[in-house]
């Protein structure tokens, strides 16, 4: 194919042939009037010409239908640039499709014009004359080559390049026709042209290209958030709280701290929060985190109290590497001012536009309450930095070789634990549930025995319950944690392991409340609060919503009716717990029919929110007394188990720890009197002791009731050996089995009496027991009915291994011949079974 020739260079704008300037500065061809040729057997008719522009003007291209002034080319007036051609470059012929034979050029054809329009070829004829007439060009015009689409040119004609192609029409004149002859020829309409020429489009398949999946590139690591610095958690000192006044002591800038609560009196010595002495934006609260520290973020509160209400709405904040040269943080180019609370508890999170570095930081209240004064509670978040002065504090103490998953477990996650840790030992370990929430949530409870599923006679039953209060996180994660201990330290032989699980039966229900757990999960470790996810679901408190016994004992004491005529032990329910309008938790019901179904003998409810063990009665004896010391017959018992888990408990234990809020514990061993701290209808240790034979304390296990995921490692620590200590306690006092003296069958629920306290236990199914006692000389008696009691000496000693004590009971005479059923249980025992029975059946139908 032979390229069209290009297009001469530019000349001068005055002679004809020449190009022409553009109004964008482009410089554009004028074809000379003799190489314009008419198409033979086409006519087509010329306007009026186009008047000319003022002088010095540039000159228009003709657009649309009009044609443009003599000796130029019609173009387009915003023709791309691309699409003309340049003044000397030889551009390329653009490339023909597959099903097209390449055009020659024809003899006596005349080149056409670029393509200026993308007009269909039905508009181009429309333009024309019609079919068979003749119309004579106007006079002053020449006429022009007719409008082409982009169809192939017939066979006689010269291809017109495509619009974009870039390639220039051939200015030359045809090969074989006389230049001369101008007059023009019969008409023939593009139609009939395009008619001999049929185009033939062909469907082209294209093999689809299997795309091979690329290797996934791993992710870049991000970069963990900031922890807190552990206001809340009271790592930081008092020493390093500071502030440019207060109003006294007890709202001093060491009362500053996250989720601090205060005393019941306005005025305590500790009150609830850090208020500056003076209302204006010069007051501050400054922290020193002793080292330089990348700060991310502040969390802050208002004043903690049931008598004002005290918060601040916007603040500032100042970082410094001394304490006198002071970095505000900023938003851009202005001081950024941060919005501060709506209420007094509900924590608000603002980061900063940019992390700050530096050793002190300040917080500056702009603004506050307008009934109000200037208080608040925060918490900053900040990651430690090397410090060139101090290369011992580069690297954080490496956490304990334990291997465990120190991590905050949602329910599903807490599912895959106790999955996976069930595969690792499914010799020792069993996964049930005892019922569900009130959403549904299952509570998973971790069986870890040598022969798990099955009570053997003679092996004390443990439990662990944590979770009662949902946003209470810490006892949950050490009870999974203390499953991967087990599992692991079984496995490796650990011989105080090895024997504690094969002479214990132990039961972990890591999550009593997973509906409040789900809600303060969401929310994280800072912004739950101190009550958001305490409630279940249908907003009711597990800890308040047992039933309560306590009133029932206590009236019958003081009618001397205890214990001939009232039990001192198994008291039943009352009869309106089991009322189907009674408000008994989902959670409730399913722990209740948890302890009927397995003898439970000791038990720890795990806690957060203080550093503290209480111990039964949770309920003060005087109904309207908020305090008031009120000990069970064991009470020697319950001060020991409290004191066992106080004792060996690393934070409580610490002579540099500090009360949480505002009481001091640390003067009473770090454990108290469950009524004489706060009184507590309905708790779960009342009612395990009452109720059962399960002697039950709980736990408040740190002053953060959510602690940062970075400080599990550490809890785990301070609590691992006060764990295991406190279940090796399960063995204490005597054991032994109640049988039948001629069948040598074991006597169920026989009692067993101690000389001196008011309270008994009874035997498993098997007729097995479990008395908890410190070391010393008692007189025990075992008595059932339809059988003569037997009275006998049993001694404990010091080491922690339960003292032998069994009987063999004989058939009371005349009461019960041989031949005959034995006698029913006591009407105590009846009544018991009874509203046990009505409390399961109102359960099902809710």
């Amino acid at each position: 194919m032979n390229a069209p020739s290009p297009v001469p260079a530019a000349l001068s704008p005055l002679s004809p042939g020449v190009a022409e300037e553009h109004p964008r500065g482009m410089q554009i061809p004028r074809i000379p009037q003799q190489c314009h040729k008419a198409i033979p057997g086409m006519d087509i008719p010329h306007p009026e010409p186009h008047p000319e522009p003022h002088p010095g003007h540039p000159r228009r291209v003709g657009a649309g239908g009009r044609p443009s002034p003599p000796g130029s080319v019609p173009l387009r007036p915003h023709r791309r640039l691309r699409d003309l051609p340049g003044p000397r470059a030889r551009p390329a012929a653009r490339p023909l499709r597959q099903e097209e034979p390449p055009q020659t050029p024809g003899v006596g054809t005349t080149p056409g014009p670029p393509k200026t329009s993308g007009v269909s070829p039905t508009k181009a004829i429309a333009r024309g004359g019609p079919k068979g007439s003749e119309t004579p060009p106007s006079k002053g015009t020449t006429p022009g080559p007719p409008r082409t689409s982009g169809v192939p040119t017939p066979k006689g004609t010269t291809a017109t390049p495509s619009r974009g192609s870039g390639t220039p029409p051939s200015p030359g004149p045809s090969r074989d026709r006389d230049p001369a002859v101008t007059a023009p020829a019969p008409q023939v309409t593009t139609r009939a042209v395009l008619r001999k020429k049929k185009v033939v489009r062909k469907k082209v398949v294209r093999k689809k290209k299997v795309l091979r999946k690329k290797p996934e590139v791993p992710a870049a690591p991000q970069e963990p958030p900031c922890p807190p610095l552990g206001l809340e958690s009271l790592r930081v000192l008092d020493s390093q709280l500071q502030a440019s006044s207060h109003k006294r002591h007890g709202l001093g800038a060491h009362r500053g701290r996250l989720n601090i609560q205060s005393g019941l009196y306005d005025g305590d010595f500790y009150d609830g929060g850090w208020c500056a002495g003076h209302e204006d934006t010069e007051q501050w609260l400054q922290v020193d985190a002793r080292r330089l520290t990348r700060f991310t973020g502040v969390v802050t509160q208002g004043l903690n109290s049931i008598w004002t209400y005290d918060w601040v709405t916007s603040y500032k904040v100042q970082v410094s590497n001394d304490s006198h040269a002071w970095l505000p943080s900023r938003n851009g180019t202005e001081e950024a001012v941060f919005p501060g609370n709506k209420d007094p508890e509900t924590p608000v999170l603002n980061l900063l536009p940019s992390p700050l570095v530096g050793r002190f930081l300040r917080i500056n209240p702009q603004s506050w309450f307008p009934n109000g004064t200037v208080c608040l509670r925060a918490e900053v978040l900040g990651c430690p930095v090397p410090d060139p002065n101090d290369a011992h504090t580069w690297h954080r103490p490496a956490p304990p070789e334990s291997h465990l998953d120190f991590r905050h477990h949602n329910y599903k996650e807490m599912r895959k634990l106790m999955k996976r840790v069930s595969e690792e030992c499914p010799d020792i370990t069993r996964v049930y549930s005892i019922g569900e929430s009130s959403r549904g949530l299952r509570l998973y409870v971790m069986e870890i025995s040598d022969n798990p599923g099955t009570h053997e006679v003679g092996e004390p039953e443990f439990r662990y319950v944590a979770g009662m209060h949902g946003n209470e996180v810490l006892g949950r994660e050490l009870l999974l944690n203390l499953m991967e201990f087990l599992c692991r330290e079984f496995r490796r032989g650990n011989p105080r392991v090895v024997q504690l699980v094969t002479d214990t039966r132990i039961h972990l229900l890591p999550s009593m409340n997973p509906d409040g757990y789900e809600t303060a999960y969401s929310l994280g470790s800072e912004l739950a609060g101190w009550a958001m996810g305490r409630w279940t679901y249908e907003g009711i408190d597990l800890n308040h919503n047992f039933a309560d016994l306590n009133t029932a004992l206590w009236d019958a004491e003081d009618n001397d009716l205890v214990p001939h005529e009232f039990p001192n032990h198994y008291i039943p329910i009352p009869e309106y717990y089991t009322f189907a309008n009674a408000t008994v938790a989902p959670e409730t019901r399913a722990v209740i029919a948890w302890m009927q179904r397995y003898p439970f003998v000791l038990s720890a409810n795990l806690h957060g929110g203080e550093l503290v063990v209480t111990y039964p009665f949770d309920m003060s004896r005087t109904y309207w007394k908020a305090q008031e010391l009120t000990p069970t017959p064991d009470d020697g018992v319950f001060r020991w188990l409290a004191t066992v888990y106080a004792t060996a408990n690393l934070a409580m234990a610490s002579g540099e720890r500090r009360r949480c809020h505002y009481d001091d514990f640390t003067r009473f061993g770090n454990i108290i009197n469950g009524a004489n701290w706060h009184t507590v209808a309905g708790s779960m240790n009342d009612f395990s002791y009452l109720h059962t034979n399960c002697f039950e304390i709980t736990v408040e296990l740190s002053c953060d009731k959510f602690p940062h995921a970075s400080e599990l490692p550490e809890e785990w620590e301070n609590n691992r050996e006060s764990l295991l200590l406190f279940m090796e306690q399960v063995h204490r006092g005597i054991k032994g089995v109640v049988r039948d003296s001629d069948t040598g069958l074991g006597i169920p629920n026989a009692i067993i009496s101690v000389d001196g306290i008011n309270h008994d236990v009874r035997t498993a199914s098997d007729g097995d027991y479990w008395r908890l006692l410190n070391p010393g000389e008692y007189e025990v008696t075992a008595r059932a009915e339809g059988y003569e009691a037997a009275t006998q000496p049993c001694r404990v000693y010091f080491e922690n291994v339960p003292t032998p004590c069994s009987f063999r009971l004989a058939r009371a005479r005349g009461r019960h011949r041989p031949g005959r059923t034995r006698p029913g249980p006591d009407p105590a025992l009846r009544l018991q079974r009874l509203r046990l029975r009505r409390l399961r059946a109102h359960g099902r139908g809710q």
